[in-house]
């Protein structure tokens, strides 16, 4: 029990700290800015993997600056990810490679470009057969990433939508519909890419199933998108102004640039047996 408590305190306590992190990012740049902000509310889930939905602040009223929009916007997913590297670095550097349980399938993490060449300098070449296996500090790590990701996506009134508003202004009404129509054909790319994958690897029944579950983080999300939107409404609450200072416009595309580091075809999925 000790040892199980242990394991699991090392998950848990480095992923709230991420969480807490990247949603006290927003607080404090809403506070600054003098937009009414709540503390931040933890959402729990006690299924896996992750065992929680994330964190969230409640704000009253609307953004009316582009400046303070793309503060309180990027604050988040860059404060949560200042804590969420040094714990991904520690974890990988502290994670074993080993064989891969081939016989028995396994389940096998989201890949970005990001993740890759950390996995890279860490690690080195990976011997074919074998994989890093995350310690459970290493897979909060990991998870902060996803996070990250999620709320990068450029879309309505995620973080990243917020971002993208504070850059292109209305253009992005354009842009944010556009993200959201693209999600359904990636959710049907990912699961054939790996699902006919698993088919010709002469994969059946519940396994083939899971060969093509990888889609359907994509597809959730292409369905909650559109239920952010209302037919004939805006994507994203106008501003007052249309001024973006030139240095944050510089952090408005790094941090849309961390999307595209950040991105992960498959979130999570199971590998069959070979």
């Amino acid at each position: 029990a000790a040892a199980q408590l242990w394991t699991g305190l090392r998950y848990s306590v480095p992923l709230m700290s991420i969480l807490l992190c990247h949603e006290l990012g927003h607080y404090i740049a809403a506070r600054v800015h003098r937009v009414p902000a709540s503390p931040p509310f933890f959402v729990p889930m006690p299924f896996p993997p992750l065992g929680t939905m994330g964190a969230v602040i409640l704000m009253r009223g609307r953004i009316a600056r582009r400046n303070a929009l793309l503060d309180i916007g990027a604050a988040g997913p860059l404060a949560g990810l200042a804590v969420a590297l040094p714990v991904l670095i520690y974890g990988i550097a502290t994670s074993p490679v080993g064989p891969l349980p081939a016989h028995q399938g396994y389940l096998i993490e989201g890949r970005s470009l990001l993740y890759l060449a950390l996995l890279r300098v860490l690690k080195g070449p990976i011997p074919d057969g074998h994989d890093i296996l995350l310690s459970p500090t290493a897979f909060a790590g990991w998870a902060g990433l996803l996070v990250t990701m999620i709320n990068l996506i450029p879309a309505v009134q995620l973080d990243g939508g917020h971002v993208a508003y504070a850059l292109f202004g209305e253009r992005q009404e354009r842009y944010s519909r556009r993200v959201r129509a693209a999600l359904l054909p990636v959710a049907v790319l990912v699961s054939l890419l790996y699902g006919l994958e698993a088919f010709f690897g002469g994969a059946r029944g519940e396994l083939l199933l899971n060969g093509f579950a990888p889609g359907v983080h994509w597809l959730l999300w292409w369905f909650l998108l559109r239920l952010m939107t209302r037919r004939g409404r805006p994507e994203h609450p106008r501003t007052d102004d249309a001024v973006l200072s030139p240095r944050r416009r510089i952090i408005a595309w790094a941090t849309l640039g961390l999307f595209v580091a950040l991105f992960m075809p498959a979130w999570l999925r199971q590998v069959p047996p070979s």
